[in-house]
């Protein structure tokens, strides 16, 4: 099995600082790293894949530190490539991101969003955005 950051590496890194970029990341210093008092974990490219089948890389990073995403100490930013090259963020939260074998539209996977706590939103993609599609875990009023 190949590891994230071998695949981080397989990209070209002009198209992972498109990638950061459309995420929100510059090469100085994320908005969280200049705000961050505390502890602070740098923005990662943790994975390189194909999420929905386009042929085409999608690229998940994440970025740490409480003062930016609260108690779960951590976020993270799905961007894929789109056809004429660029980078799009499809998806911005706070926690760990957790791709399910479940799909919404366009091939996309549903994303469990965990973090502290026992009910964990799992989020679709719809054809325009991610949206939430209904809660798992231990103590959660729908959970199937």
């Amino acid at each position: 099995m190949t590891s994230a950051t071998a695949l981080a590496d397989e990209l070209p890194r002009s198209e992972q600082i498109k990638a950061f970029r459309a995420a929100g990341f510059n090469q100085e210093a994320s908005e969280c790293e200049i705000e961050t008092t505390g502890s602070y974990i740098p923005a990662t490219m943790e994975l390189v894949e194909d999420l929905n089948g386009d042929g085409r890389p999608d690229a998940l990073i994440t970025e740490g530190s409480t003062d930016c995403y609260g108690q779960a100490g951590t976020g993270f930013y799905l961007v894929s490539q789109q056809p004429d090259g660029h980078w799009k963020l499809m998806l911005k939260e706070n926690g760990v991101a957790e791709f399910l074998a479940s799909k919404g539209s366009n091939g996309w996977p549903d994303i469990e969003v965990g973090g502290p706590g026992f009910c964990f939103p799992v989020l679709r993609y719809d054809g325009q955005r991610y949206r939430f599609h209904h809660s798992v875990g231990e103590r959660c009023a729908d959970s199937p």
